[in-house]
């Protein structure tokens, strides 16, 4: 879905940019209210996985592929603006350092990618909480369909930018039937990315699931190989020590589980093109593509200048760019997180 320079005109470019520009804005002030002490650690990790898993393209056609979005997962994890934000790190670190969606592209491609799914996937992500039992089997469940809808909704999304400021001549009915069609299908996989993942964190630490908060769960210890509730007075005492350890346990497995993907796992990626990339092929769509700005960049194309061998330059890239990712992440949560804090200063509250 990463779209290049010169798919859409510039008037239009200029406007999705105001438009991405306006929603990073906003999502800056509503993750002050979303990053605690909880989610705040997270954030940053949450964008490195949504860029290794990126790498990972799977076959869902013949002769097309797709990959995760991850404003599904974003918004689940850490909260609707948190998600816009992790999404749009991740754009950013794609466009610039790895020549992967076009700079002058880039208002459409956070419109598209980073607001679209973000705010469809959540809208229906709490519409089925609503309605759903109260429960973990319901949050995945409904991470699940939120996922599944909104990979569609970005293609859609797409469709009506490009019949707007589409730069070249093709039936706008023709380029949304195919490009729905197929993310239909990417969707499939999305959905299993994201419901997966949104289980394994739930099963572990439910109150680091930003959609799960509500949900309570006793402190638990093993005691001679079985889980034993602790008593609820040495479970208020433990419970800080506990959660802390778990929070950074949680950490590194999945910045390991991120390196491992991006750095071994995305070698074995379909080569096939992802679902615009095929739909422009097929539409003529991409004549009017144009070289990225970022072409000579030594992680351009996701391998590293100079690295002969494809599997090494491939791994060394992925690992470059979840290193990357999970810093420029961290940074702004931090600062966000730490703009929260000083607007809760004691003087901020005096004046209140």
């Amino acid at each position: 879905m990463h779209v290049p320079d010169g798919f859409i005109n510039a008037p239009t470019s200029a406007v999705t940019g105001v438009v991405a520009a306006g929603a990073i804005a906003v999502s800056l002030r509503g993750a002050r209210r979303e990053l605690d002490e909880r989610t705040a650690p997270l954030a940053g990790l949450v964008a490195a996985f949504i860029f290794a898993v990126q790498m990972l393209n799977f076959p869902v056609a013949a002769g097309t592929s797709g990959h995760l979005l991850g404003g599904a997962l974003a918004a689940i994890l850490v909260g609707p603006f948190t998600g816009v934000l992790c999404v749009s790190v991740v754009l950013l670190m794609q466009g610039i350092l790895f020549a992967d969606g076009g700079l002058t592209a880039l208002g459409v491609n956070i419109t598209d990618m980073a607001v679209v799914t973000t705010v469809v996937a959540y809208a229906v992500f709490r519409a089925l909480l609503k309605i759903l039992p109260r429960g973990r089997r319901s949050v995945t469940v409904a991470s699940f369909a939120a996922a599944l809808l909104s990979v569609p909704a970005a293609a859609l999304s797409f469709t009506l930018m490009y019949a707007v400021g589409g730069t070249t001549d093709v039936a706008i009915g023709k380029v949304a039937t195919a490009m729905v069609g197929v993310h239909v299908l990417i969707g499939v996989g999305e959905a299993a990315i994201t419901a997966l993942t949104v289980g394994a964190v739930i099963a572990v630490r439910p109150d680091l699931v930003y959609g799960a908060r509500g949900l309570r769960q006793r402190l638990q210890l093993r005691v001679h190989g079985e889980l034993v509730d602790v008593p609820a007075a040495e479970g208020a005492r433990a419970a800080p020590v506990a959660a802390r350890a778990s929070r950074r346990t949680l950490w590194v497995t999945g910045l390991v589980t991120s390196l491992v993907l991006a750095g071994f796992v995305s070698f074995y990626a379909s080569s096939d093109p992802d679902g615009l990339e095929k739909v422009a092929a097929d539409k003529g769509i991409d004549d009017r593509a144009e070289e990225h700005a970022a072409a000579d960049s030594p992680l351009a194309d996701y391998g590293v200048e100079d690295v002969d061998d494809a599997r090494l330059s491939g791994g060394l890239a992925g690992v470059i760019g979840v290193g990357a990712t999970v810093v420029a992440g961290s940074t702004v949560f931090w600062a966000v997180r730490r703009r929260r804090g000083s607007d809760a200063s004691p003087t901020a509250v005096e004046n209140v």
